[in-house]
């Protein structure tokens, strides 16, 4: 935003007339010049309000979307047969769930979970090429067996959103679409503004929009607390030091969650996850690639602090975080808005959910390579500047308390259960599915 202090706050101030003779040519020109920068600066704001709520396909994002989304067609008495169907739930009182992100790793085990206990859900999701879309496939064939329908689609698709949204009365949404990922922020930021911000603008535009409005749980992350050096991350701790793009989107969804909680009525809880891993998880996560680094005797990265420390990291397990996302859906109170217009004070809350027990990096490597039986080829290497924090730390009383969030799977146990599923879906030494 520019901040023009140099100029009237009301058109029409300046009164030449008064202006002393030999200053009157100086006046005008400076009048012309602030004229024409506000016009700039305004034409500026729209240009970047449109690229951001409008992005145009740019190659990288072309290589990054499946084309064949973008060609998908949805509608018809068939499509909406199968929408509702996954929707509608089998148990009395269950919840109706739109899960954005449902081929992703913690939106497929969210989604599985739900529809086992009897809530009625929707998947969406765009496929996009970030990591092989291949996993996402096999994801998605574990929620068909699951009963749950996915429709491929793009959150920025209003249309499609806003379809949805007539087709089922929702209860609620777990949103859990983005773009992941610390150091591709740095090749291709624009994908991080498209989903992280414009993406999720969308979202709760349609939601505004709804009638009943639905009650929204997101994902935000644990990265928001940036530089902050207080251990561990309290929820009442400085936000406002993000030490990646990735990380600076998040913190915006959670100032623009709370406009819209404050404006239009909408009930928000945002979730910070902390390094979630397990079985199903995400290709470009360290555990993940040094699992296929070490068993392929190739030499694996590993980082340190700038005082040669081992940087840190408070890994949780997915089966918790799952535990966590559901305790924040059934704990979400209504939204109070109708129509887009807010009738009362609606429900904002912002929670932790992580393992309360940071572990080296180092001693991450030391299990993998105790359950691989095979020994990592190390390389160590200074913690480079690209988005990377030394480490994280939650604090989780809040929503212990609040959601009943209780973690209680240690790291060992986690990554063996990591393992066998990797040696299955990879090998074909084991079962393909944990389920």
């Amino acid at each position: 935003m520019s901040h023009l202090d140099d100029l009237p706050s009301t058109p029409g101030k300046y009164k030449t007339d008064k202006v002393p003779p030999y200053g009157i040519l100086h006046h005008h020109r400076y009048l012309r010049l602030s004229k024409l920068t506000l016009w700039a600066s305004l034409f500026l704001a729209l240009f970047l309000f449109y690229l951001v709520l409008s992005p145009p396909p740019s190659p990288s994002r072309r290589n990054l979307y499946d084309s064949s989304v973008s060609a998908a067609k949805y509608g018809g008495s068939h499509w909406e047969k199968q929408v509702r169907k996954s929707a509608r739930p089998r148990s009395r009182g269950g919840l109706t769930v739109l899960v954005t992100g449902a081929a992703g790793f913690v939106g497929t085990h969210v989604s599985i979970a739900l529809r086992r206990r009897g809530d009625g859900v929707l998947g969406l999701d765009n496929f996009n090429r970030y990591y092989d879309p291949k996993l996402k496939r096999a994801r998605q064939g574990l929620l068909e067996r699951s009963g749950v329908f996915v429709v491929e689609g793009d959150i920025n698709d209003a249309v499609l959103l806003r379809k949805l949204f007539d087709v089922v009365l929702f209860t609620h949404v777990m949103h859990l679409a983005a773009q992941a990922g610390v150091r591709y922020a740095m090749q291709n930021p624009g994908s991080y503004v498209n989903s992280n911000i414009a993406g999720f603008v969308n979202l709760l535009e349609v939601s505004k929009s709804a009638n009943p409005q639905p009650a929204i749980v997101w994902a935000s992350s644990s990265s928001v607390y940036g530089l902050n050096s207080k251990v561990p991350f309290s929820e009442k701790d400085r936000t406002d030091q993000p030490a990646s793009l990735y990380a600076a989107t998040k913190k915006a969804g959670e100032g623009i969650a709370h406009t819209y909680n404050h404006i239009y009525g909408l009930s928000l809880t945002g979730l910070r996850f902390f390094t979630v891993y397990g079985p199903w998880g995400r290709p470009d996560m360290a555990y993940f690639f040094f699992t296929k680094d070490i068993l392929k005797g190739k030499t694996i990265t590993v980082f340190e602090s700038p005082d040669k420390g081992s940087v840190a990291r408070d890994f949780t397990y997915i089966d918790d975080i799952v535990k966590g996302c559901l305790g924040a859906l059934d704990t979400a109170e209504k939204s109070t808005g109708s129509g887009g217009k807010k009738k009362g004070p609606a429900m904002f809350r912002i929670y932790n959910l992580g393992n309360t027990s940071p572990v080296p990096v180092t001693k991450l490597v030391t299990i993998l390579e105790k359950l691989l039986k095979m020994k990592a080829k190390k390389k160590i290497m200074p913690l480079p500047r690209n988005g990377d924090v030394e480490f994280t730390h939650a604090n989780i009383t809040l929503a212990q308390a609040e959601i009943g969030y209780k973690p209680s799977v240690d790291l060992e146990t986690g990554l063996k259960k990591f393992v066998k599923w990797y040696m299955g879906f990879y090998t074909g030494s084991k079962k393909k599915s944990s389920w």
